[in-house]
């Protein structure tokens, strides 16, 4: 077993990363760390997961000296991967108390360069906002030792080739460059014969992509009933936090707004969204106020967020390196993840695909059933009741229990008490969607056809409060462009309301309705009535003092 002294490492920096809870080096980092602090040039070829961040940023902080002039330089294709980098470097290096100084669009360029003109020993960035400052002269190369390329083939993906020339062409002649990347294109091999000198190439053996702290599942259904789909595997999972892939734009911002719309914590991630956007969208994910993140491929590169407990593919994977891509996002940091793709008849042959090139079996599961939702929920309020009786504070209920049980049955008091907790209504107990077994291949297209399910009990309790929340009257709707989402946010930005304590929105056409918590409703009320929504003055009043609107 390979250890982080073996690679030479110093001491101090081992200690940080013991302090961290790193025992031993991934296979990258064992390849690729010893050839770094040498001098060599390195290309790597390393999926997400594999620990390719550390594999060079321990090396830079090693290589790096006290001067606070820019020696180390590590590119990436987007903001949050950059900042990402950024913190792990600062993280690891705590011990030398670097300056790491992320730089990106989107941040107003004054904050940067204040940064630079402060010193700073290692800059992250992204491609065009690092040729910017080295065109107004923030940023100079002068002390460069070492320029990283995170996510290569990503970078070239998103049109950064000129940018990442023109950077590389300003560099100086002899400093290191290593290039990471989960995949090595012409484009890319092409970048590194002319800008690397006498490169060694590291790689992880195609064995070792597949990730075996991730149980893999998929379940086959029709494109039709993927929604309804998702809505049941959500409620069957529990996940703590969850990422849902789509292939498009358009698609992930369909789907949170539906999600929303279902009474889900979720809000949508793509390029198409302005920096501040992203921002506050990663910040909510982040802190737990958003319990479902809708994103492409490209919005999600580089997130690593170590508390992502599922990954659900809805749409399946163009290729097999998406696939692992995909399902690096979850089961982080020693943790275990499960990843689950949704396929429907004429896909299997791509699911084929993706098993041979990983060479790991994606498990076939049953959809689950609303008894299996029900099953699931009762099994977390067992938990959740166990650890509440070990907890102090029981006095006053136990008083309740007591008065309570010289008229009635324990047990039956105790069952009464639950089922309140678990909100269980004879309408949840009925399966009303019909389309979630997969069709037989030979009428999957005529299947395909067939008109749309009724709505689902979930669609149908949107206008009837939960309970302990109170229902919200907003005088704006479908016709003034009001979506679930801009709901979401006035109402967690403006009321101080979490995401995730938000109920069920339903949009209508000159209206909106949305659930918070009882206790919160007037609060909310009134900072709505003191914003706007698509650039309208709002009105809100609790439903119950007006009228229904169409």
């Amino acid at each position: 077993m390979t250890t982080f002294a073996a690679l030479g490492l110093s001491d101090a920096l081992i200690a940080t990363l013991s302090g961290l809870g790193y025992d031993e080096p991934t296979p990258i980092q064992a390849q690729a760390i010893p050839l770094l602090l040498a001098g060599r040039d390195v290309i790597a070829q390393a999926q997400t997961g594999t620990g390719k961040t550390a594999a060079f940023a321990l090396p830079i902080i090693e290589r790096v000296t006290d001067d606070h002039a820019v020696q180390a330089l590590v590119l990436a294709p987007t903001r949050e991967l950059a900042v990402q980098v950024a913190e792990a470097i600062h993280r690891y290096g705590r011990h030398r108390a670097l300056r790491v100084l992320p730089i990106y669009g989107g941040q107003p360029i004054e904050r940067q360069l204040r940064g630079l003109a402060q010193g700073a020993q290692v800059v992250v960035g992204t491609p065009g906002r690092v040729l910017d400052h080295l065109r107004r002269g923030s940023l100079r190369f002068d002390h460069l030792r070492m320029v990283v390329l995170d996510e290569a083939d990503e970078m070239l993906d998103m049109g950064f080739a000129e940018e990442l020339e023109a950077i590389l062409q300003l560099a100086p002649a002899e400093r290191q460059t290593a290039l990471f990347s989960a995949t090595l294109p012409p484009a890319v091999q092409n970048l590194t014969l002319r800008y690397t000198r006498q490169p060694v190439r590291v790689s992880i053996a195609a064995e070792q992509l597949a990730a075996p702290r991730i149980r893999q599942i998929y379940y086959e259904v029709l494109a039709r009933d993927k929604l309804d789909a998702l809505c049941r595997v959500l409620d069957a999972e529990m996940p703590q936090l969850a990422i849902v892939f789509c292939r498009t734009r358009q698609e992930a911002d369909d789907i949170g707004e539906r999600l929303q719309g279902r009474g889900y914590a979720a809000e949508s991630l793509h390029g198409d969204l302005s920096q501040a956007v992203r921002d506050r969208v990663m910040r909510r994910f982040r802190e737990g106020q958003l319990d479902v993140l809708v994103a492409t491929d490209v919005a999600a590169r580089g997130l690593d967020i170590a508390e992502v407990s599922h990954v659900i593919n809805y749409d399946v994977p163009t290729d097999p390196e998406s696939y692992v891509h995909r399902i690096g996002r979850t089961g982080r940091a020693g943790r275990d993840g499960v990843a689950i793709t949704f396929i429907t008849p004429r896909e299997r042959r791509m699911l084929q695909t993706i098993e041979r090139v990983t060479r790991t079996r994606i498990e076939r599961c049953r959809m689950p059933t609303l008894a299996d939702v029900a099953a699931r929920r009762r099994a977390a309020l067992r938990d959740q009741l166990r650890e509440a009786m070990a907890a102090p504070g029981l006095e006053s209920y136990a008083a309740l229990v007591d008065e309570l049980a010289g008229e009635h049955d324990v047990r039956a008091l105790a069952a009464a008490a639950i089922k309140l907790l678990l909100n269980e209504t004879e309408a949840e107990q009925v399966d009303t969607i019909t389309h979630l077994e997969p069709a037989r291949p030979e009428r999957a297209e005529r299947a395909e056809r067939a008109p749309r399910a009724k709505r689902s009990a979930v669609d149908e309790r949107l206008s009837r409060a939960e309970q302990g929340m109170a229902r919200i009257q907003i005088n704006l709707g479908r016709n003034d462009q009001v979506r679930p989402a801009d709901i979401v946010g006035a109402i967690a930005n403006e009321a101080g309301v979490p995401g995730r304590n938000i109920g069920a929105i339903e949009v209508r056409a000159r209206a909106s309705f949305v659930e918070v918590p009882r206790r919160a409703a007037r609060q909310v009320v009134q900072a709505l009535n003191r914003t706007t929504l698509r650039g309208q003055r709002v009105r809100a009043t609790l439903a119950e003092e007006t009228p229904a609107a169409a």
